[in-house]
């Protein structure tokens, strides 16, 4: 019997891989850079704090996550989303009782039971951000320019930031009234008609077709914000302006998750189809105190690594060193196969990467596996040159060999290499 990955699952495994890694490295050095400390929590939670944290009423909850019972009774959950997670261990830790704001970032997989196609997988690996203890506009934007940077990072032209703001729990109200009025008179099936009445909103975020083209006349927040919120956004906008960040005014613009307060973004990509949408995140006051602590504010993203690299490959571009290493030893003889293993640890030790041949193969098979590892050079050495204490160092993309003694070849391939 022969297995396969689970629906709604894949493998990363080379050449691709390299691709993976270059994404992911690209998507987290953003943070990294801007003085974001690491963080790691488990890929399963309680699973209250994603029913509280997430929102009852998203599709995330209702339909999506996976819920089991372990041995000792409790319902736990594999994490659906990065944010609350984060979130639960800032308030166990006392984070939030250091030096505000708190500026985290994190890597990992998430789980929701979707129905698979390109872009939308049941396990998905997102980068993500979070800060927790401020509320200066200037901290928004910088949230959203480290989104806009990554992706800038990686030579991708084909993306759009959407941006729009969500108001707050003093302008909100009153809008969602307004909202659900205008709801209640549209021809909505059942299901629509229950969420429009826990969240409004939410009804905004749907994708059937039906649905959004009665959705044209509905009220937009962005009318309806109180004046803090109003200033709010105007500075988002303006340093976003000031950071050469474009933008795009989107006033329907609702993310699926029901914490989002304030500033709101998005970055789609045009070459996707309908799953256009690479990340996002916004700013969510009060979400801390939802789950337990203290109510402070918030502003994060998360950044799908999956659905970025399907950009990545709509542009055509080249991204990631597929070679496994930089240099490629050719032992030849058994002296030189024995000498070889304490110089694979010297080179390794000097950061170099290293590979060798096993099983005593001869020049030729040796040299075409040398050109498949990517190495720029290869080491062929023979009981000969043992005896003369040198190696013969071949720079695989001339085709120019040189001696070079063995006292001074790490040295040597170092600064060829620029190490």
């Amino acid at each position: 019997m022969s297995f396969q990955a689970p629906k709604g699952t894949y493998d990363i495994v080379p050449p691709r891989s390299a691709t993976w890694l270059a994404v992911r490295e690209a998507l987290s050095r953003q943070p990294r850079l801007a003085g974001y400390d690491y963080v790691e929590t488990p890929m399963f939670e309680d699973t209250g704090l994603f029913v509280r944290g997430v929102g009852e009423s998203t599709d995330v909850v209702t339909k999506e996550m996976y819920t089991f019972e372990d041995r000792g009774g409790r319902s736990l959950t594999l994490r659906p989303e990065g944010t609350a997670g984060v979130l639960r261990a800032i308030a166990e830790h006392g984070l939030h009782r250091g030096q505000l704001p708190v500026k985290v970032w994190y890597v990992g997989p998430n789980f929701r039971y979707e129905q698979p196609q390109s872009g939308r997988y049941r396990q998905h690996t997102q980068v993500g951000v979070e800060t927790i203890g401020g509320d200066d506009p200037a901290l928004d934007a910088e949230v959203v320019w480290l989104a806009a940077e990554a992706m800038r990072s990686l030579g991708l032209t084909g993306t759009r930031l959407l941006l729009n703001s969500l108001g707050c729990r003093e302008c909100r109200p009153a809008y969602r009234e307004l909202l659900q009025d205008f709801l209640r008179g549209l021809d909505l099936d059942d299901d629509t008609r229950r969420r429009a009445e826990i969240n409004p909103m939410r009804v905004l975020d749907d994708k059937r077709a039906e649905v959004q083209a009665q959705l044209t006349d509905a009220p937009l927040i962005t009318d309806h914000l109180c004046g803090a919120c109003k200033e709010h956004h105007e500075q988002v906008r303006s340093y976003l302006t000031d950071l050469g960040v474009e933008y795009e005014d989107t006033p329907r613009l609702v993310r699926g998750l029901d914490y989002y307060v304030r500033t709101t973004f998005e970055i789609v990509h045009g070459g996707l189809g309908a799953q256009s949408a690479l990340g996002g995140g916004g700013r969510y006051d009060g979400l801390l105190a939802t789950i337990g602590g203290p109510d402070l504010g918030g502003v994060g993203f998360g950044l799908g690594v999956d659905r970025t690299i399907l950009a990545v490959d709509a542009e055509g571009l080249e991204v990631g060193d597929r070679s496994r290493c930089d240099v490629f030893v050719v032992p030849l003889g058994a002296a030189a196969r024995r000498r070889t293993v304490t110089l694979l640890r010297d080179l390794r030790r000097a950061g170099l990467r290293s590979d060798t041949t096993y099983g005593g193969q001869g020049l030729k098979g040796a040299m075409k596996a040398a050109d498949r590892s990517g190495a720029a050079f290869a080491l062929v050495l023979g009981d000969r040159d043992l005896e003369q204490h040198v190696v013969q160092l071949k720079d695989l993309r001339s085709g120019e060999q040189t001696s070079v003694p063995l006292d001074d070849l790490v040295a040597a391939i170092v600064a060829s290499t620029g190490q």
